[in-house]
């Protein structure tokens, strides 16, 4: 979700550039070659690396492997360029490498006394691997190693740097030993079939291995995951490990975590198969609209957006009444009553493209909770959107939505509204924390914008613009847990409502037949068909007005439908 269209544009010259470098082969290491570059896993936070304008941070998902990777994220005039001095021997070659993932990701070196190379790619969903050869001059003892993304594209991902070659005096990252068991394992989440865990992290760990029973289940690189397919209402008793390349670590101390007796999900008195409109509190060129503007073809309204404030994951809600038109208050809170009265459900979203609201401990998890509810109790509000896009916790923002859900009681209406590359794979945190409120959570709707090239969920990559696209990628959250009830498919309203993946009406009630019904698919079919998917999501209300509502006017009726 973005108050103002994503930029698409690179600049020719750089690109035809980059382009225009040829890449080495990549040389055979010898048996004395070490990789010279320091802290290459980000294992130590950014130890040894330094990032422009503060655009570098280190996350647990995605990761390559280990427990760290990078995230950089460009901002304005800002590529976030991340950068480390490594040590080398003169007159000598070496093999530069990293894996990346994300937006446009760059990898090169200066300073080596002779050709400075670099090379790139651009947006993968998956990692990726680059690699450039480069040899050093005769007086050349250090050199400068470097990632950096692209101005107006996504957070890149990196992590694995290796600078291999001859020993440079520098010292390399010790060898690993076998880490230490998990500490903190806890029960973050259960539904009917599914637990959810989550442990401290370990030093030097690159992995971990989940336990049920004494018998190993599945393997990750976080530090949390979600155990599948269990019986409802049933105890289960589960243990972690940790792994690197020295070996796995005694097993940690275990916990039980009990399935819930069904299913569940929020939604009140929601219809089986529910449209999503996002209005905007501010004027961006599109239609300005007050509540009561928007077309009763919209279940669900989602108003973008809360603000962050100076308290650690409070929000607050200001109404932009001069770019409204002087739209008050008063009259807000009047449209969303009079909207309530006709069944509908309007919400309040939490983040978009530029939200900084950070969830990252108790003590702020319930600084979330409480300010949201003030907020719901103050406007009418029936519930939240989460829609943080820069990354969350699983962990506490699961731990923050319980405790909301705990005071306003079982008919809150709680959305998401995940990127695509944050459902690709259960390990993911935003995908985690769909889980872990399984319960209590109404509908995700993914937004299949704005993302360049997916994996589906039967392994193959899917370009945006297509039903292969929207149904491929849903199919991931259909057989990962969420039910079908669960699942909706978030789209732009027009072409100026996102940067990329805008897709005619028809394209979306294709999608919507081919998972709910099996009919007009494209070249992917899913495996069974889910008749209870929730519906569809657009971004925006505003944008669909602008457009004469053309979205809600085709896309409302079909879903309604639905069988």
């Amino acid at each position: 979700m973005s108050p103002h269209k994503r930029s698409t544009r690179l600049w020719s010259g750089a690109v035809t550039a980059a382009l225009a470098l040829t890449l080495a082969g990549a040389a055979q290491a010898s048996a004395a070659d070490v990789n010279n570059a320091k802290n290459a896993g980000f294992e130590s936070g950014l130890a040894n690396w330094t990032c422009s304008a503060g655009s570098g941070t280190t996350v647990s998902s995605p990761t390559h492997a280990g427990a760290g990777a990078l995230k950089a994220t460009p901002a304005g005039q800002d590529n976030a360029r991340c950068s480390q001095t490594v040590a080398v021997k003169p007159n000598s070659t070496y093999t530069l490498g990293a894996w990346v993932q994300g937006g446009y990701t760059y990898l090169g070196v200066t300073g080596t006394g002779t050709t400075d190379v670099s090379t790139w790619t651009p947006d993968s969903a998956s990692w990726k691997q680059l690699t450039t050869t480069f040899t050093t001059g005769s007086s050349t003892t250090s050199v400068t190693v470097y990632t950096h993304g692209w101005y107006g594209q996504a957070a890149y991902y990196a992590d694995d740097v290796s600078v291999f070659g001859p020993d440079g005096g520098g010292g390399t990252d010790p060898a690993p030993t076998v880490p230490s068991a998990p500490a903190g394992l806890t029960v973050s989440g259960t539904t009917s079939s599914s637990v959810s865990l989550a442990w401290n992290a370990v030093s030097g760990a690159t992995g971990y291995n989940v336990y049920r029973a004494g018998t190993k289940v599945t393997a990750v690189t976080g530090t949390s995951a979600t155990v599948t397919g269990l019986a409802a209402s049933t105890a289960y008793s589960f243990q972690v490990t940790a792994t690197n390349a020295a070996g796995e670590s005694v097993k940690s101390a275990a916990v039980t975590g009990t399935t819930t007796a069904t299913g569940g999900g929020g939604g009140g008195s929601l219809p089986k198969h529910a449209v999503t409109g996002y209005w905007q509190n501010f004027n961006n060129g599109a239609t300005v609209q007050k509540i009561s503007d928007v077309p009763a073809q919209y279940d669900i309204i989602a108003v973008a957006f809360a603000d962050a404030t100076t308290t650690p994951g409070a929000v607050t809600f200001n109404l932009d009444s001069a770019g409204l038109g002087g739209y008050t208050v008063d009259q807000f809170k009047a449209d969303i009553r009079a909207k309530q009265t006709a069944g509908k459900k309007v919400i309040v979203s939490v983040g978009g493209e530029r939200g900084t609201v950070a969830v990252n401990d108790s003590a702020s998890a319930t600084n979330f909770a409480n300010s949201v509810y003030t907020l719901m109790q103050t406007y009418g509000f029936d519930g939240v959107d989460i829609d943080l896009e820069n990354g969350l916790n699983a962990t506490y923002m699961s731990q923050a939505l319980r405790s909301l859900s705990a005071k306003a009681g079982p008919s809150m209406i709680l959305t998401m509204a995940p990127q695509t590359i944050d459902m690709q794979s259960t390990s993911n945190t935003y995908f985690q924390t769909a889980l872990n409120v399984k319960d209590i959570l109404t509908v995700v709707n993914m937004q299949y914008y704005n993302s360049g090239s997916m994996l589906g969920c039967d392994g193959k990559v899917y370009s945006q613009g297509s039903v292969d696209f929207l149904t491929a990628l849903a199919c991931i959250q259909l057989e990962g847990g969420l039910a079908p009830s669960q699942v909706g498919l978030g789209l732009p309203a027009s072409t100026r409502g996102a940067g990329s993946g805008y897709v005619s009406p028809t394209i979306v009630n294709n999608a919507l037949d081919c998972l709910a019904k099996g009919t007009n698919c494209g070249s992917f079919k899913p495996s069974r068909t889910y008749p209870d998917l929730r519906g569809a999501m657009t971004w925006s209300t505003n944008w669909d007005a602008t457009a004469g509502n053309a979205w809600s006017n085709a896309v409302g009726p079909h879903v309604h439908a639905l069988p």
